[in-house]
């Protein structure tokens, strides 16, 4: 039970992701950003009023490609004002680990009997104070976030506000490419076309985006416990949705502004490292042995960089007794 209703609403979450970012909602027509209708307006027309204020105080140093920066230094802001949030669920993503060998136990004890093994693992993570769904917390908190600035993003390409039309960063032509007319049509007029240095531009953000989102879900998941050989069928379902969430959404981020796969990208990133720094490699070290070898080596050099001076010690302690009883046996 503990995993069924968080596999739920993670398909919930992952639906609306799709559906909103497929087009509903975003903003078209003429638009003036200091006219919002609406709450959500508000939000949507904040962060691309956000954004245009970054661009033009990096433009103002002389700083190139500076809605590129704009969009990096909007991410990390995101990242600190969430950063308590992350921290719990990193927290309790590093108490769950810690459990894996209690949970594969009440697995190989009751792994025929479904109803008592959930209800056993449900008491075990009550003992433990932790509550299951904790995790997703911090999923929910952001989503608002990226549909916002997904609609922010085609806020300021419109033609009406022209301020992301044509903004580079690096070896992106356009931060606002492709837009909602264009969609994933881009890619088979590249080909036809010949013209694969735009169809490399174009499609780097999503791979990175898929890339660091399969490493980020492979370091969120425990590494199996010692005695852990075979999965049970949730794992295994929660391992394919893991697979297939990160190309469904590269695929999503072919037809969507460059500016939110960038976003994505950087945001991974930074949480990657966040998770690292809190519960290690995760399962990742499945994937990439050499990673678990590594810390091994890393823990062995730190072990034998300990003084030579502790174990010396002792011998002293034995000469300074054996002249303490010399000099008892003189008197």
């Amino acid at each position: 039970m503990h995993k069924r209703p968080r596999t739920v609403l993670l398909v919930v979450l992952l639906l609306s992701v799709a559906v909103s970012l497929a087009g509903c909602g975003a903003p078209q027509g003429q638009i003036d950003l200091s006219k919002p209708n609406g709450v959500w307006e508000i939000f949507v027309f904040a962060i691309a009023q956000a954004l245009k204020s970054l661009n033009y105080a990096i433009h103002s140093l002389g700083i190139p490609n500076s809605y590129g920066w704009a969009i990096i230094i909007f991410t990390i802001a995101i990242k600190l004002v969430t950063l308590p949030l992350t921290l719990k669920q990193l927290q309790s993503s590093k108490a769950t680990q810690e459990l894996q060998p209690k949970l594969a136990e009440l697995q190989q004890k009751h792994g025929r009997d479904r109803q008592k093994l959930s209800e056993e693992q449900m008491k075990l993570y009550k003992e433990a104070g932790m509550n299951p769904l904790g995790g997703c917390l911090p999923m929910l908190i952001q989503m608002p976030i990226l549909f916002a600035l997904y609609q922010a993003l085609y806020a300021l390409a419109n033609p009406s506000v022209g301020e992301l039309k044509g903004q580079a960063f690096f070896w992106i032509p356009d931060l606002s490419f492709p837009d909602l007319k264009t969609g994933t049509s881009w890619m088979s007029t590249a080909f036809n076309s010949q013209d694969f240095g735009m169809l490399a531009a174009y499609i780097s953000l999503p791979v990175i985006m898929i890339v660091t989102q399969i490493i980020l879900q492979k370091m969120s998941t425990p590494a199996p416990a010692p005695g852990q050989t075979k999965a049970d069928d949730q794992q295994r379902m929660m391992g394919q949705m893991m697979m297939f969430t990160p190309i469904m959404f590269g695929y999503i981020t072919l037809g969507l502004p460059s500016g939110l796969a960038l976003y994505w990208s950087v945001s991974n990133i930074l949480s990657i490292i966040q998770q690292y720094s809190i519960t290690g490699w995760g399962s990742l070290v499945t994937w990439l042995p050499a990673l678990k070898l590594g810390r091994s080596v890393a823990a062995v050099e730190t072990t034998d960089a300990i003084p030579p001076t502790a174990p010396l010690t002792k011998p002293r302690r034995r000469r300074r007794h054996k002249q303490h009883a010399e000099d008892g046996s003189t008197s």
